[in-house]
């Protein structure tokens, strides 16, 4: 196993684990994949097992002028494939993020979990709470089916 960040070499690995995460194959060609790995503040993290990624993360490190004036972390679309789930692979890929956006000068970490998806205890054992803040959101696209985890 290792877990390293993701480059555009890894772009049929990523659209395997975004058909688990949405149900659907939303990666039809790599021009989406190559734009966010090349996209500022962005990095793309994998755990990878036997030449497969198997778990990966997207971390967005983000500018704040407000309060600290530090720059804060934002993380999206963490998957790991079923056959995977449940052997530590996603606390793998969620410890890198953590430990990339502490180095990038981040002051916290963010992200929102699906009511329905059942992850915010994974994300609680990773270190993250729900106590302090109330996510909120206004979409443009309706919300996908969750997919438990």
């Amino acid at each position: 196993m290792s877990i390293r960040r993701l480059n555009a070499s890894d772009f049929n690995g990523v659209a395997v684990l975004y058909a688990e995460l949405t149900g659907e194959s939303m990666l039809k060609d790599d021009r989406q994949f190559l734009h966010t790995l090349d996209f500022a503040g962005t990095q793309m993290f994998g755990v990878e097992v036997q030449d497969r990624i198997i778990s990966m993360a997207t971390l967005h490190i983000l500018p704040n002028l407000g309060g600290v004036r530090m720059a804060y972390g934002l993380v999206e679309n963490v998957v790991t494939l079923a056959a995977f789930q449940r052997q530590g692979f996603g606390r793998v890929v969620m410890a890198a993020v953590v430990e990339a956006a502490w180095a990038a000068g981040a002051y916290k970490i963010m992200l929102l979990t699906g009511v329905e998806a059942g992850a915010a205890g994974f994300y609680e054992k990773c270190g993250f709470s729900g106590d302090s803040k109330i996510g909120m959101q206004m979409r443009r696209v309706p919300t996908r089916k969750a997919r438990k985890v």
